[in-house]
Order: structure tokens, then sequence, then C-alpha cells
């Protein structure tokens, strides 16, 4: 069973995912990066441009997912470097560093609990995130065009690029790929027909729709929408 609740940390969503039984689970592209918990171990997601299937192993998950661009600054490590990777944390830190943070998660009142405080810290020692990462990713779930976005923001595109790597893990033209994605299946799941859902979101049609969602998301909408 999958629950989530927002995280102290403003803009973050705290999970937590116990299997309800045997076989593989889809995690679909969403632009973020996440530090979860399993088995009294931290690894990092780094942020997906595919479908992450999962094993579908036994056995309790946690994780604090933090919203697009802000977990670089606080994991101090480009996103690009994970893009469509799953890490140990002591991969990424020392040793040491990584199982003082690990102890700390264990020995809260719950895992997920633990992962919000850390989280909290690590934003109080790394200071508040970069203002422009969060416009450019509101210019781009709006729709806007990137040649747009990158005009508005006056940084260039080359410059937005170079930026959106080490922020998003990817170009901006894939994230706001991401994005429509996830605005799409919102409206899908809200019950808003295909075609209509296609429209509203910037697709040239239902066609397009699907064909960018299977390419994404490893599925066709109404698949994941039954699933």
């Amino acid at each position: 069973m999958y629950a989530e609740r927002a995280s102290r940390l403003s803009g973050a969503v705290v999970w937590t995912n116990t299997p309800s039984g045997p076989g593989p689970g889809r995690v679909l592209p969403d632009g973020c990066m996440d530090l979860l918990w399993y088995d009294g171990r931290l690894l990092v997601a780094g942020p997906d441009t595919r479908a992450h299937v999962t094993e579908g192993g036994a056995g309790a998950w946690a994780g604090v997912r933090f919203c697009p661009g802000t977990a670089p600054a606080l994991l101090g490590v480009p996103a690009d470097a994970l893009r469509d990777r799953r890490v140990e944390l002591t991969d990424l830190w020392p040793t040491a560093r990584a199982r003082r943070l690990a102890a700390r998660v264990n020995a809260a009142a719950d895992p997920a609990t633990g992962l919000d405080e850390a989280a909290l810290a690590r934003a109080a020692e790394a200071g508040p995130p970069d203002p422009l990462l969060a416009r450019v990713v509101a210019a781009l779930d709006a729709g806007r065009p990137v040649a747009a976005t990158a005009d508005a923001l006056g940084i260039g595109a080359r410059r937005l690029h170079r930026r959106s790597l080490a922020a998003f893990g990817y170009g901006p033209k894939t994230l706001a790929r991401v994005l429509r994605l996830q605005r799409a299946l919102a409206l899908a799941r809200n019950g808003t027909p295909l075609a209509e859902t296609a429209a509203r979101t910037g697709y040239a049609d239902q066609a397009h729709l699907t064909r960018d969602v299977r390419e994404l998301a490893g599925a066709t909408p109404l698949e994941l929408l039954r699933g």
C-alpha cells in the first residue's frame, strides 16, 4: 500500500510503500529526486527519463521526494550524474557521514519521520533554493516553450540547458515532456476523457498523447489508468 503526505520541507512529499503482493511496480518520471529508506539503508533515486520498474520484493519502503531542481543542492551531487539510477548514499557521501544520517533516520519514530527530519536539517545547512529553478519549472509546467522560457528568464537557451542538466538531470525539453506527462495523467485520473486531456495539455491529438506516454511510461494511458 502506498501513502504520501506533505513534508515539513516546503514543496517536498514524504511517502511510504509496502507492496501488497508479488510482481513488479512502475515508477513514472516526474522530474523529482528521492531520498529512500529500505531495510535500514539510505539510497538516492535520480531523475528518470523513463519508467523505473521495481523488482516487487517484500518489505516496506519510505522516501522523501524533493520538488524538481532542489535535491542536488541538498545532496551535493548534480542531478545528471544520477539520471535513471538508484544508488546507495554511501556511494555519494563519505561512508561515515552517510552512516550517521542512516542511524539518525533509523532512530526516529518511523523511517518516514526520520527522512522528513533529515530533509529539514539538510535544507537548513544548504540554505534557500535557487529561485530561478522554480521559475523554470513553473514556466515549463504551464506549457511555455523552452525558447520563450529562456528569453523570459534572460539567461539564454544554452545556459538554461546547462543549468537544467545539473538541477533536473536533463535538458528543459525533456523536463517539459515529463511535466506534461504528469499533468495529462492527473487530468485523466480525474475522469477527463483522453481526447480532451490531450487538447488541454498541449498534445497535437490523442494519438500523440498515447505515443508520448508510452515512450516515457512504458505503457499507454489506458493501461496506466487500469493499473
